[in-house]
């Protein structure tokens, strides 16, 4: 079997939330000798770009969600032994959360995975987090992005206060928003550095905010 059909099935398994499938492509990926940084992007992350394409057309729901996750982190402790460490480079991290008076959390989980399996560290606050404990663990934890989701008109409008005190706190950090309302443009009007309308572009943007 080639690299190719490999990384395909690598990618099918965790949209099928296989675990025992997503293991067993992923110690043969190992024995074809394909580097385990790209057998994650290109095998466990574009599952899950394909999962989260899924959800947004509503063809998958959050059980199978979780499913594909559970197959995707089973497959991910098999390849993270082999990570070169010239292939991550140091990891970045990223504090992500659902803004102050939103419960919507599901896009925020999909971020959190595809950043995973792009090899960031993710700080997750969850959902409904305070516009403080943004800004104090952004801080506390020194990270390199913070990034604000939201699903509700009425609850984006406090990311403008959050993305202001971390500039004012530490100019060095970058923000990312996401979310159903938020659109490129109000991203900007916000002074985010970043926007994600899924999770695969919100994995594209943090890279390329970090230099990655």
């Amino acid at each position: 079997m080639g690299k190719e059909e490999i990384l395909k099935k690598l990618a099918e398994a965790t949209v099928l939330g296989d675990v025992e499938m997503a293991v067993s492509y992923a110690k043969r990926a190992i024995e074809a000798g394909i580097d385990a940084y790209e057998a994650i992007m290109n095998g466990c992350a574009e599952g899950m770009r394909i999962v989260s394409e899924k959800y947004e057309k509503g063809e998958m729901y959050v059980p199978e969600i979780l499913c594909s996750a559970e197959a995707m982190y089973a497959a991910m402790e098999i390849l993270r032994p082999y990570l070169k460490a010239e292939s991550i480079g140091e990891r970045k991290k990223i504090v992500l959360g659902v803004v102050r008076g939103d419960i919507h959390d599901i896009g925020k989980n999909l971020v959190k995975l595809m950043l995973e399996a792009a090899g960031f560290q993710v700080i997750d606050l969850g959902k409904d987090v305070p516009n403080e404990k943004f800004i104090e663990m952004a801080i506390k934890e020194n990270a390199d992005i913070v990034g604000l989701s939201a699903l509700m008109t009425t609850s984006m409008v406090v990311m403008p206060e959050v993305i202001k005190e971390i500039k004012k706190r530490n100019p060095k950090i970058k923000t990312i928003v996401g979310g159903g309302p938020l659109s490129p443009e109000l991203a900007k009007l916000y002074g985010a550095d970043g926007y994600g309308k899924d999770a695969s572009e919100a994995v594209k943007v943090a890279k390329s905010l970090v230099g990655g």
